[in-house]
């Protein structure tokens, strides 16, 4: 039986789990994204993926802005929000991942991506220089999980968000 083009990508992704990404895993990433149409969505995506696996999120912010532009599915579409954000502020460009971030987080508030997004957010404020709001961000996000305290932690997060003045 031939495999889709979803499993030899997610074959890809899986070979190169564990281990640095490299020009290898670009390679076949981008073979395999030649298979489609030069303005797949999907495609760009993975490419935009391999190449901020292997540390060149300038190249990866342009491929991730030009899949969101042609369109992704539900699926991979705050996939690649929370990819770019997370490039952006590998480039110190904090106030852009900010944007990026803060603008996903509203249109996947009780999406499957949330603790995701309010990782990245926390991290580009920490990276910012704005650790205690980083600290509250993740807090707030750790909140909904905890068995008790919901009031008391919330308090405890804004409370601490303020420490950055």
């Amino acid at each position: 039986m031939t495999k889709t083009w979803d499993e030899r990508i997610d074959e890809v992704w899986a070979d190169a789990s564990g281990e640095e990404v490299g020009a290898d895993t670009i390679a076949r990433i981008d073979a395999l994204a030649a298979e489609r149409s030069s303005d797949d969505a999907r495609a760009e995506f993975e490419r935009a993926g391999a190449r901020d696996s292997a540390g060149m999120p300038a190249e990866a912010v342009r491929l991730y802005r030009r899949a969101l532009t042609l369109g992704l599915d539900d699926e991979h579409r705050p996939q690649c929000v929370i990819q770019l954000a997370s490039s952006l502020r590998n480039l110190g460009q904090y106030d852009e991942a900010l944007e990026v971030i803060r603008a996903e987080g509203e249109l996947s508030a009780d999406g499957p991506y949330r603790d995701a997004v309010a990782t990245v957010h926390a991290l580009i404020l920490a990276s910012a220089g704005r650790p205690a709001q980083g600290l509250s961000v993740a807090l707030l996000a750790l909140v909904p999980h905890l068995p008790r305290y919901h009031r008391s932690m919330t308090a405890y997060a804004h409370e601490i968000a303020e420490l950055d003045g």
